[in-house]
């Protein structure tokens, strides 16, 4: 009987992963922007929606708006050159650039939609406005590429790996687990790659200087320290290692 019951919950485990996988591969799509197949079960709308709906927490998280407007308005017109210059003005997404008041944390995020934050612990520290387009570039980059919508898709393929090993094995979950997390890892150190080369290629076509993203990579290896979590156990690459593919990306896009 219990042999029985293991190959009942092996078989329902292999058709949740079996469902999971389906479904995933069910979603491909090829980015317009960037010409990459990507897995996406989310429309523009849908993923403005969710961007709009999650702004007001993350900017409650990071302690409000830093509230001097002449700073704000430096982030509005950094970020709607690049948008307008850019890849970016082909899209149907609603950019929006918030300052946030957060004078500890230094970073910047977008969410789905075209929602994009940088904390004034960042801002403060950037020595130009061709720094801070390099940040906002970046965070455009995220948007273009559909990464925070391919990463609820690739999340969803690996919660769906996660139950059906569970079901499906007895003390199989863990492992599971731990596989799902790798491949999410991978993808989000991609993504900060790519994101990358796209802020390269929009600072470019803005008119703004390229090789001074380099400097807000600097600036990021130093708020790191010298005790900075090893790239293979990261979702974001080594400073050093972006630092030389943002230099092949501004010499090939120089050349294009």
């Amino acid at each position: 009987m219990k042999r029985g019951g293991g190959k009942i919950r092996l078989f329902i485990g292999l058709a949740i992963v079996a469902f999971a996988v389906i479904k995933y591969c069910g979603s491909a799509e090829t980015n317009e922007h960037t010409g990459e197949k990507q897995y996406i079960d989310l429309t523009v709308n849908e993923e403005i929606a969710l961007g709009l709906q999650a702004a007001p927490s993350m900017i409650q998280q990071h302690g409000g708006l830093y509230q001097n407007q002449e700073y704000q308005n430096i982030v509005d017109a950094v970020g709607q050159k690049l948008v307008q210059s850019s890849i970016g003005k082909s899209t149907d997404y609603r950019y929006e650039f918030h300052l946030l008041a957060d004078e500890r944390t230094i970073n910047a995020f977008a969410l789905p939609g075209g929602q994009c934050f940088i904390t004034y612990a960042l801002y403060s520290q950037l020595e130009n406005v061709d720094q801070l387009a390099g940040v906002l570039g970046h965070e455009i980059g995220h948007v273009v590429a559909k990464h925070s919508a391919a990463r609820m898709s690739q999340q969803g393929l690996a919660q769906g790996v996660i139950t059906g090993v569970s079901v499906g094995t007895e003390g199989g979950g863990q492992a599971a687990e731990a596989i799902a997390q790798m491949i999410t890892m991978k993808y989000g150190r991609d993504d900060e790659l790519q994101s990358d080369q796209l802020g390269v290629q929009m600072m470019l076509d803005a008119g703004f200087d390229p090789y001074e993203m380099i400097g807000v990579m600097e600036i990021l290896k130093a708020a790191g320290g010298p005790n900075r979590t090893p790239e293979f156990q990261s979702t974001h690459p080594d400073p050093e290692n972006r630092i030389e593919r943002i230099k092949e990306a501004i010499e090939y896009y120089k050349r294009s």
